[in-house]
Order: C-alpha cells, then structure tokens, then sequence
C-alpha cells in the first residue's frame, strides 16, 4: 500500500508535469502577454515537477535507516527553498524581466539583509554539520533543555523533537548546543521495592532467581533480555530496598519499567512476600 505522503508526492509530479506540458502548448498556440503567461506555467511546472521527483525518490531511499532518514529530510528542505529561488527568477524571465538587473538588485538586497540575517546563516551551517558529523538522526531519542522525545524532523533551519505525548518542540540548529542523545548508548529501566525486615533474604533470593528469567519471553517486546535483581540498595526505616534492572530500548524505556514492576508485583504476590508499609499505632485512651 502506498504511504500518503509517497502518493502526494507522486500527486505532485502529475500535476506538475501537466502544467508543464499545458503552459507549453498555449504558449506555442498564443502570442503577447497570454504567451509570457503560458510561459511562466511552463517553468512553474518543470521545476516543481522536478523537485516533486527528487523528493519522491529520496522518500524511497528513507527506508534504508535513520542516517538516511536523515539526509532525506535535509534534502527536502533544500530542495524547496531552491525551488522557490528557481521559480522566482525563472519566473520573472518568463515575464520578460532582465535577469541579469533582477540578479544584481537582489544581490545588493541580500548584502543589506545579511547584516540582520547572521542567525539564520548560523542556522543553516550548523545544520549541515549536524549531518555530517552524525550527532543525531531522525529517530534518535534526545534530552533537550529537559525536554525528552523523537527526533522527527531535521531542516535547514530547524529540528523538531516530539515528546511521548505527542508535543513538538521546534528548536533553531544554532541553539543546539547542549543535548543528550539517548539513543547512541543502550538504556536500563531501574526499579526499586521495599521487603520486609523479617523476610528471609535466601529465601527470597531464591526465590527471584527462579522467577525473574521466566519473564522475557511474555515482554520481549520491550526488554533486550531478561531482567536483573541487583541486591540491596539501601536499608530504610520500615524495610530492605532491592533494585532490579532490564536493558530496553530507550524509545521503550517507561513501557519497560511499567512491565518490570508489575512483574516485581506478581511474583512477590505468588511467594507470599511482604512489601512493607507505615502502620499508624492506635493505643486506647486511659
């Protein structure tokens, strides 16, 4: 099945292709302003047509991994502010504008604005190094200025991140700086219960032994191998604190603590062990 945003792509390239071939056979048909205007329709399509193509090639090649996900997403970006630059100025020649005035007027414009315009510039330098020094990719999993999600975007300009819950946060590539890329180094889910005092420890050792390796299988989904009891990790007031780990993925790191602790749960629950809690004393009145 195609994907919806391959066949909007594939829209593109049909339509503009047919703008082309249309602008091209009034211009010949017509003469005067109707022939300049038929003739910019013509350059439109071609040069949408193309980047319509380039695009829907690179979406192909998406699928062979983040790094390529990656450059994919850059080349887009790329691809349409040339287009827009390129339907422009071919454009105005269509029009019958002077190019090489147009060309000049421009380039004393963008002398003006690059004055104001350093931060944009920073922008898209840094994203090119972004690329290629392989900091992160698109599907990645980051920790930004407390911000933690996926990676679904990298521009020109911009990376958009998007959280668990669905929240984008879109951040300039000059202001990324400082950031943690949980997905270059494996991730552990932690979790930590309290037992009794009174609890046999090589009983319940053993206990734990026995049962925790049964649990990968029913959860493999989200563990990368069978979860590990740690031993004691600290003495609290009413209870022995224990620590179990499991290695996940980082994009499945809470789904593997949630299942990690409501398997902690079942087994202390089938061996009678006993998670203590404060117990408030009543003594009757004299």
């Amino acid at each position: 099945m195609i994907k919806k945003d391959t066949l909007k792509k594939i829209i593109g390239v049909a339509v503009s292709a047919v703008v082309f071939g249309l602008g091209m056979l009034l211009e010949y048909l017509t003469k005067g302003a109707a022939a300049a205007i038929f003739a910019l329709l013509k350059t439109l399509g071609i040069i949408w047509a193309v980047y319509f193509l380039i695009t829907l090639i690179f979406t192909l090649i998406e699928k062979k991994g983040k790094r390529a996900g990656t450059v994919v997403f850059m080349i887009h970006s790329i691809s349409a502010y040339v287009a827009v630059i390129l339907s422009l100025f071919l454009g105005l020649k269509a029009l019958g504008a002077d190019l090489t005035t147009t060309l000049a007027t421009v380039g004393v414009t963008a002398l003006i604005i690059g004055f104001g315009a350093q931060s944009l510039i920073e922008d898209v330098i840094t994203g090119i190094f972004i690329i290629a020094e392989g900091k992160y990719n698109v599907g990645d999993i980051v920790v930004l200025d407390d911000f933690r999600g996926r990676v679904v975007n990298v521009g020109m300009r911009t990376t958009t991140i998007e959280d668990d819950g669905g929240n984008k946060k879109v951040v300039n590539n000059s202001n990324i700086r400082n950031f943690q890329n949980r997905s270059q180094k494996e991730s552990v889910a932690v979790s930590t219960i309290a037992i009794s005092y009174w609890q046999n420890l090589e009983e319940f050792e053993e206990i734990i032994a026995r049962e925790l390796p049964l649990t990968y299988e029913e959860n493999k989904g989200v563990f990368k191998e069978a979860p590990r009891y740690l031993g004691i990790e600290e003495f609290l007031p009413n209870g022995i604190q224990v620590k179990f780990i499991v290695k996940s993925d980082e994009k499945n790191i809470f789904a593997a603590k949630r299942a990690l602790n409501r398997l902690i749960k079942q087994i202390f629950d089938r061996n009678n062990i006993e998670v203590p809690f404060p117990q408030p004393v009543v003594r009757p009145s004299k």
